[in-house]
Parts: structure tokens; C-alpha cells; sequence
């Protein structure tokens, strides 16, 4: 690898643009892998509604006891990912600072780990919707489109409070553009830097980048009660004069996963582009 000495070089170096972790918003962590590759979810039936026997013979006036059905969800750790590089200590003297262990490390984080992230959890949720619609989205249709999404997730009683709707940008100019859709932009800072852009009829509206979002999704609608996202181990560390190194070794590991529960599938509801 060719490293550019430094000549007359500005110290500034031309970042690129870092983001912050956008699918944090659409998840829970309610469960926790402490100890374990696995775990097991039970789902419990309900026993149906009798008409009470007031003047039947018997013991069974309120009908016929049965064993509740259970089922499990098995879900396991997927993700186990890493990186690592060196940068040699001459480098850094000769580079003005510019190749500095700590900004590359959280570099790394910005540009190359959280977009990861977001694109996994976005594509399990999309992947695990309860309704998926196809649908081509103009600045006429959108508006409806969202609305019929929420009406989707009223009737299967998901909590209107804390629904999120992604929405890539081409899909949040549509939007905008609908005479209907009054966004209430007054959004605190920290809204703002993980892409809230408003809030609508309830629900916090998100931009995020189409390429973050599986193909063709225009948005999702979600409840952050459908999916669950577990990092057992995160561990980023920088070794000073490492064996074999006259400098830093910087090395990071993230093991993770995410999963839609099963009684929660409701809660997400994508719309993709025909074509």
C-alpha cells in the first residue's frame, strides 16, 4: 500500500461524511445473549370465548378446559465481524498527524461499521414484515400510502405512540411535496442527528439513505416493539509498539444480531417499488 508523505500537505484531512446509527430508533433490547449462542422465545396461546352454561347440567358450565398451545422462536448470534490495520509510527510523524490511530479508529466506526449495522437491521426487518405492499409512490400517492399503513397497524392494535416511518429520500420528497402531509418539524437535536426530519399523524418521519435500505424499499412503518437488536460484544482497541509493529494496531470485533419476534410482525410494515 502506497502512504503518501507529507510535503506540504494541509494537517486538515478530507474526511468523508459520517453518520449516525439511524436503526437504533426502530429497535428494543429486551433480551440479552449473556452467556449463551442462542436463545428460545415462547409464544402462548388465549382460549376462545364460550357462552357461559348458567343452567347447564354438569361441572363444565364454562366450557371444555384445554391445555394452552405454546410455540418457541429459536434465535441465534449471526453477525461476528472484524477489522484491523497498522499504521506505522513514521507514517504518523511524516503524515503531519493525519494517520492518527484514534480518529481512524472511530473512521472506521463511522463510514464502515454503523452503516453495516443499519443495513442488517433494516433487511431483518424488512425480510420478517407483517404486510408487505408493492406500490409505486408518487407525490399524489405517498401521503395516502403512509396513511394506509397506519391504518394496517391500528387494526392489529400495534401502540400508535413510538411508530417510525423510514423513509428514503426520493420517498420523503413525495411527501413533502403532498398539500396533505403537515410535518411538525420542531425536532430536538438529538432527533436530528439520527435523521428525523419531522412528525406526522404520530409518527416520527426518518430520512434515510436508499442504500442503506434493502432494494426497492420505499419505506418501512415500525414499531421498535417488533425487533430486538443484541450485540453481545463490541471491543475496539489500539495496541501501541504491538510484536512486529513500530506503531499501531488498531483491531475491532462486533458480534451481533437482530430478530422480529413472532407475535410482533404486526408492527412492521414495508412498502416496495414495483420496479
Amino acid at each position: 500500500m502506497a502512504i503518501n508523505l507529507a510535503k506540504k500537505f494541509s494537517p486538515v484531512v478530507d474526511e468523508k461524511f459520517k453518520t449516525e446509527s439511524k436503526s437504533s430508533l426502530v429497535v428494543n433490547s429486551d433480551y440479552d445473549f449473556i452467556g449463551t449462542h442462542s436463545i428460545s422465545i415462547y409464544t402462548v396461546g388465549t382460549a376462545p370465548l364460550n357462552d357461559y352454561g348458567r343452567n347447564t347440567a354438569g361441572t363444565s358450565r364454562y366450557g371444555t378446559p384445554e391445555d394452552l398451545d405454546t410455540s418457541i422462536q429459536e434465535v441465534e448470534m449471526e453477525e461476528d465481524k472484524s477489522f484491523t490495520f497498522t499504521i506505522d509510527k513514521m507514517d504518523e510523524d511524516e503524515t503531519l498527524g493525519a494517520l492518527n490511530a484514534g480518529k481512524a479508529l472511530a473512521r472506521e466506526l463511522d463510514q464502515e461499521v454503523v452503516p453495516y449495522v443499519d443495513k442488517y437491521v433494516y433487511q431483518k426487518m424488512a425480510d420478517n414484515a407483517g404486510t408487505t405492499a408493492t406500490e409505486d409512490l408518487t407525490a399524489q400517492n405517498t401521503y395516502d400510502s403512509l396513511a394506509t399503513a397506519n391504518a394496517i397497524q391500528d387494526e392489529a392494535s400495534v401502540p400508535e405512540q413510538g411508530r417510525v416511518a423510514v423513509l428514503n429520500p426520493t420517498t420523503h420528497k413525495n411527501l413533502k411535496a403532498d398539500d396533505r402531509a403537515v410535518l411538525d418539524t420542531e425536532i430536538g437535536q438529538n432527533m436530528r442527528i439520527k435523521g428525523v426530519v419531522g412528525e406526522m399523524d404520530g409518527d416520527l418521519i426518518q430520512k434515510v439513505p436508499a442504500r442503506l435500505l434493502p432494494e426497492k424499499v420505499n419505506f418501512i412503518l415500525a414499531h421498535p416493539v417488533a425487533t430486538t437488536f443484541a450485540a453481545k460484544l463490541t471491543e475496539y482497541k489500539i495496541h501501541t509498539d504491538a510484536p512486529g509493529v513500530s506503531g499501531s494496531l488498531v483491531e475491532g470485533r462486533i458480534y451481533f444480531t437482530a430478530f422480529v419476534r413472532n407475535n410482533k410482525k404486526a408492527a412492521i410494515y414495508v412498502s416496495k417499488a414495483t420496479a
